[in-house]
């Protein structure tokens, strides 16, 4: 299945760990690169249920892009717990050009793949995606 704009396919294993991390609750974050020679959308890491927004923003390298979910887990004001799926489009500004070009033309595609995103967030740098920006877009 590829994608006519860009031709990156998606590996089955994306669609399969983003369920597991939305009906098991799994994964903390999943972290999505594009392969460019097999032109597809692969599963790079993994975060454990236990692994922390911390460790999230460190597996994002600094000047590559990548996709990512992150299950954003907050209290309501009335100290309901609830929880919001995020889908994270990293494009860092010290990326190269083309990077930056094959994530932007194949990202709406792939988010479609993965049925259950409530949230979209683009980043240029990790100010765009810091906690209290999960915080105010969660509620």
């Amino acid at each position: 299945m590829a994608n006519a704009a860009s031709g990156m396919a998606v590996h089955d294993d994306c669609k399969l760990k983003f369920m597991e991390l939305k009906t098991k609750r799994t994964h903390r974050f999943i972290v999505y690169k594009i392969e460019e020679k097999q032109k597809q959308v692969t599963v790079e890491k993994l975060g454990e249920p236990s692994e922390t927004y911390d460790d999230f923003t460190a597996s994002l390298p600094a000047d590559e892009c990548r996709y990512a979910v992150y299950d954003y887990d907050f209290m309501t004001e009335e100290n309901v717990p609830k929880s919001r799926i995020f889908f994270v489009a990293w494009s860092p500004d010290t990326a190269r050009v083309r990077n930056k070009m094959i994530y932007a033309s194949s990202k709406d595609r792939f988010k479609r793949e993965l049925d259950g995103i409530q949230i979209e967030l683009q980043a240029t740098d990790p100010s765009e995606m810091g906690l209290d920006v999960f915080k105010s877009r969660a509620n």
